[in-house]
C-alpha cells in the first residue's frame, strides 16, 4: 500500500469498494480494543460493561459523524485519571460522573461547531507528553494492586507507589504470576513475526493465556492456597464482573449537583483531556494514514462529543480517538471510516456470544494490560525522546508531570504553560509586554511572488501562543503550492511552531506543492533535530562533530557530496512501503555518490523515524542507503527472520506458506529471510541462483525495492564512518548478482 495509490472513496461508495479491508482490519482491532475496553472502565473504577458499552458506542455512534478516516474511537486510557479525579470530588458517586461526562460531550459538540478544535494547537507539545506521562504513571500506581494482589489506602499517587514496596512481601503469587505472563506477552510480542502468533493481538494473547490459571487455580470458589508456608486467597472477587443480562449495566446521570464547584471542575477536565487526546491523536493518525488524507478536527469533536453524551447517559465512559487501536488499524490495512463501525459490530456480538468467557478473566491480566499502557507513556524513551528534541523539551515534560503528580491534571497543564511561557521569555531576552507584542503584532506576512511562489515570511516570537495565528497566515495559501517560509527575522521559534510548519509542509507536499524551510542559519538549538526550539544569535558558525569531519573528509577523497545539514526532502523515501505508516522525523549527514561499475547513484544518510504515534510511539534512528537502479526490478521487501519467529515456527504445527515466498532450492535464504512482494512470478524470476546465494552469505536487516530504486540498511542503528565502504561494497555487489540492464546513456552518467 503506497500513497501513490488512488485515495479510497468515502461514504457508502468506498463502503462498497472497501468492505472487506475494513472489515479484517476491524476484527483485529475489536480483538485488541476488547481487552482494553475492560481494562480501562475497571481501572476507571467503573463496571467493566460500561468499557464495552464506551467502545460500542465509539464504533457505531461516531462514525457516522466524524471528520476522521482511519481513526478508531473508544474509552482512552489517557481518562483513566481524570474519571478518578473526577469520582473524588464527587463524592465517589458514579452518576454524578456520568452527569459531567453528558456535560462535557455537549460542551465538545459546541466546540466542534463553532469551529474551535484550533484552539488545542495553544497548548505546548512538551507540556501534552508531560501529561500523558503522568497520566502513565497514575495508572501504573493505581494498578499494582491489582497485579500483585495487595491492596493500597494512600490518598496520593506518591503514596501508592510507596504503598508497592512496603507490601511488596505480601504479594500473592497465583495473582503475580498472570501478571508477569501477561507483561512478558506484551514485551515480546513484537519480536514475533509468525503468523499463527501476529493473527491475534497482544492484548488478547493477554487474557487467552490468563484463563488457564483460572481454572487451575479454582478463581470460582473462595478459598486459600499455600505455599511455602504462606496461605494466599483466591476467589471471584479476582475476576472481571459481567452480569448475566447485559441491561443491568446500564446508569443513568444524575443531574443533582450541576450548581457546585466540584461538578464544573470535573466537566472541565473531562473535557479539556478529553478534546486535547483526540485532536492530537487525530492528527497523529493523519500521519500513518498510507493516502495522507487529513482530518477535519471540527468534525472529529462533534462525533466523540455525540457519542460522549450517548455514554455518560446510559453508563458509558468519554469517547476519544484512541491511538492504539487506531494504529492496529492501519497497520491491519484499513482504508476507509467503515472499519471503526464494523469494530463497534464486532464487540457487539462478543458481548452477546462470549459473556461466560469474559467472567473467567482475571483483573491481574487486565492489570498487566494497563501497566504495559502506563510504561509506554511514561518509559524512559519518552524522556529521551524528549531530550532529542532540546533540553529544554525535557524540562517541560519533567515539570508537568511533577506539578500533576503532586496537584492534578488540570494545576499540572496550567503548571506546564506557564513554566514554558517564562522559559521562553528568558531565552527571547525581552519583557514580558514586549514578549506578547512580538507574538500579536509581529508583523509577519504572506506575499505571492511574480513566479507564483508564496513567500512566508515569519517575525518576532514565534511559539505555540502564535500558532493560530500561524494557521490563519498558512490558510491563505492554496493545496499544492509552491511555498518558502523564511524564518531569518524570529527572535524565537519553539518546538509547537516547528510541528505546525512540519505538517504544513506534508499537507502541501502530498497534494503536489514544495515547502522549503529557510532562514534559521542565524538561530542555534540546544540539539540537532529539526523540530528543536531555536533562538536568534546573530552570524553562527556551527561546528562539525567527529563523526560529520570524518564524513567530510571521506567524501572529498572519494569525489563524494556530504550534506551534514537537516534536508527536508524526505518524499523519495516515502516511495517504499516501510515508510508508508513510519513518519520520517528528519534526515541528515547525507553522503551520495556514483556507482560507475553498475551506472547507479546512492544516497548513504541518517534518518529518524517513528512506529505508531504518540502513545504508541517508538522512536528510530538508523542509516539507511538508497540505490538508483539503472533500470527496472520487481517490488520485493527482504526482512531478516529472527530468533523468536524460529522458535514459533518449530513449536507450532501451522503452515506459512502464504506469509513469504519459499523458494524450495534455497532452504537455507527462506530459513534466514522472509521475502515478500505482490508479483510472485516477477519475483522468483528476478531471484536467480547467483542473486540468493549472494544475499545468503551477508547479514541483512531489511532491502526493499519500489521498482526504481533499492533501500538498504544493515542493522538497525546509526552507521560507524568505516562501516560506509562495507554498505557500498554490499551494495555494488548486489547489484552485480541482479539482473538489470545496464545502459551507458542512462539519466545517471548525464
Amino acid at each position: 500500500m503506497n500513497s501513490n495509490y488512488s485515495i479510497p472513496h468515502d461514504g457508502l461508495k468506498g463502503l462498497r469498494e472497501n468492505w472487506r479491508s475494513d472489515f479484517l482490519a476491524a476484527i483485529s482491532v475489536s480483538l485488541v480494543a476488547l481487552p482494553l475496553a475492560l481494562g480501562i472502565a475497571v481501572a476507571s473504577e467503573m463496571s467493566p460493561m460500561s468499557g464495552l458499552l464506551s467502545a460500542i458506542v465509539g464504533g457505531v455512534v461516531t462514525t457516522f459523524f466524524r471528520g476522521s478516516h482511519l481513526a478508531i474511537n473508544g474509552p482512552a486510557a489517557g481518562l483513566i485519571a481524570v474519571i478518578l479525579g473526577g469520582l473524588v470530588m464527587l463524592d465517589h458517586n458514579i452518576n454524578y460522573v456520568l452527569a459531567a461526562i453528558v456535560v462535557s460531550g455537549g460542551i465538545q459538540i459546541v466546540l466542534g461547531f463553532l469551529k474551535l478544535g484550533r484552539f488545542a494547537k495553544l497548548l505546548p507539545s512538551s507540556v501534552l507528553h508531560g501529561i500523558l506521562a503522568a497520566i502513565g504513571v497514575i495508572i501504573i500506581a493505581k494498578q499494582i494492586p491489582f497485579a500483585l494482589g495487595t491492596t493500597s489506602d494512600a490518598d496520593s499517587v506518591i503514596g501508592n507507589l510507596l504503598d508497592v514496596f512496603y507490601q511488596l512481601p505480601e504479594a500473592n503469587p497465583f495473582i503475580s504470576v498472570i501478571t508477569l505472563i501477561g507483561v512478558l506477552t506484551l514485551v515480546f510480542y513484537k519480536k514475533i513475526k509468525s503468523k499463527f502468533i501476529r493473527t491475534i493481538p497482544a492484548p488478547m494473547w493477554v487474557l487467552l493465556l490468563a484463563i488457564p490459571s483460572v481454572f487451575a487455580f479454582d478463581f470460582f470458589n473462595e478459598h486459600s492456597i499455600s505455599i511455602f508456608g504462606n496461605s494466599y486467597n483466591v476467589g471471584p472477587s479476582l475476576l472481571v464482573d459481567i452480569p448475566k443480562n447485559p441491561w443491568d449495566c446500564i446508569m443513568h446521570p444524575d443531574f443533582s449537583m450541576i450548581g457546585t464547584m466540584a461538578f464544573w471542575l470535573t466537566v472541565f477536565s473531562i473535557t479539556l483531556i478529553a478534546t486535547l487526546l483526540t485532536l492530537a491523536s487525530a492528527r497523529a493518525v493523519d500521519k500513518l494514514d498510507p493516502y495522507k488524507r487529513t482530518t477535519n478536527l471540527n468534525k472529529d469533536l462533534i462525533g466523540v462529543g455525540i457519542s460522549t453524551m450517548v455514554c455518560g447517559a446510559l453508563g458509558g465512559l468519554p469517547i476519544s480517538t484512541v491511538i492504539v487501536r487506531s494504529t492496529v488499524n492501519v497497520n491491519s490495512n484499513a482504508k476507509t471510516r467503515w472499519s471503526n463501525l464494523y469494530h463497534g459490530i464486532f464487540l457487539i456480538l462478543f458481548v452477546l456470544c462470549l459473556a461466560p468467557v469474559l467472567r473467567n478473566i482475571p483483573l491481574a491480566a487486565l492489570a498487566a494490560i494497563l501497566i504495559y499502557t502506563g510504561f509506554k507513556l511514561a518509559s524512559p524513551q519518552v524522556f529521551k525522546y524528549a531530550y532529542d528534541q532540546g533540553i529544554e523539551q525535557l524540562l517541560f515534560l519533567s515539570s508537568t508531570l511533577i506539578i500533576t503528580l503532586f496537584t492534578n491534571l488540570l494545576y499540572g497543564i496550567f503548571g506546564g504553560i506557564l513554566i514554558t511561557l517564562i522559559f521562553h521569555m528568558l531565552l527571547a531576552k525581552v519583557g514580558i509586554v514586549p514578549f506578547f507584542r512580538m507574538i500579536y503584532q509581529s508583523g509577519s506576512q504572506v506575499s505571492l511572488l511574480e513566479n507564483g511562489t508564496f513567500d512566508v515570511r515569519l517575525k518576532g516570537v514565534a511559539n505555540f501562543l502564535y500558532a493560530l495565528e500561524l494557521d490563519k497566515l498558512l490558510d491563505k495559501i492554496p493545496i499544492g503550492s509552491v511555498v518558502i517560509i523564511d524564518m531569518s527575522h524570529t527572535r524565537l521559534v519553539d518546538l509547537s511552531i516547528m510541528e505546525n510548519m512540519i505538517e504544513f509542509k506534508r499537507v502541501q507536499d502530498n497534494n503536489g506543492g514544495d515547502v522549503k524551510l529557510i532562514g534559521l542559519d542565524r538561530h542555534v538549538s540546544s540539539t540537532s533535530h529539526n523540530r528543536a526550539l531555536k533562538i536568534v544569535t546573530g552570524s553562527v558558525k556551527k561546528r562539525m562533530t567527529k563523526r560529520q569531519n570524518r564524513f567530510q573528509k571521506m567524501a572529498n577523497a572519494n569525489g563524494w557530496s556530504f550534506e551534514r545539514d537537516v534536508d527536508w526532502n524526505t518524499s523519495y523515501l516515502r516511495n517504499f512501503r516501510f515508510f508508508d505508516s513510519r513518519p520520517i522525523e528528519m534526515k541528515s549527514n547525507s553522503l551520495q555518490g556514483l556507482d560507475i561499475e553498475n551506472n547507479s547513484q546512492w544516497e548513504i544518510a541518517d534518518i529518524v523515524f517513528d512506529e505508531g504515534a504518540l502513545l504508541a510511539l517508538e522512536v528510530y534512528q538508523t542509516t539507511v542507503q538508497v540505490v538508483r537502479l539503472p533500470s527496472p526490478i520487481p517490488r520485493f521487501i527482504i526482512d531478516k527472520v529472527g530468533l523468536f519467529d524460529k522458535i514459533f515456527d518449530r513449536v507450532i504445527s501451522f503452515s506459512e506458506s502464504n506469509l513469504h515466498i519459499h523458494f524450495k532450492k534455497h532452504a537455507a535464504f527462506s530459513d534466514k529471510f522472509q521475502l515478500s512482494g505482490d508479483d510472485e512470478d516477477a519475483i522468483r524470476s528476478f531471484f536467480t541462483d547467483d542473486l540468493i546465494r549472494f544475499l545468503e552469505q551477508n547479514e541483512i536487516h531489511h532491502i526493499e525495492s519500489n521498482g526504481e530504486a533499492l533501500m538498504i540498511f544493515t542493522y538497525l542503528h546509526i552507521a560507524r564512518t568505516d562501516e560506509v565502504p562495507s554498505m557500498l561494497e554490499f551494495s555494488s555487489n548486489l547489484l552485480k548478482n541482479m539482473d538489470l540492464e545496464v545502459d551507458s546513456t542512462s539519466k545517471f552518467n548525464n
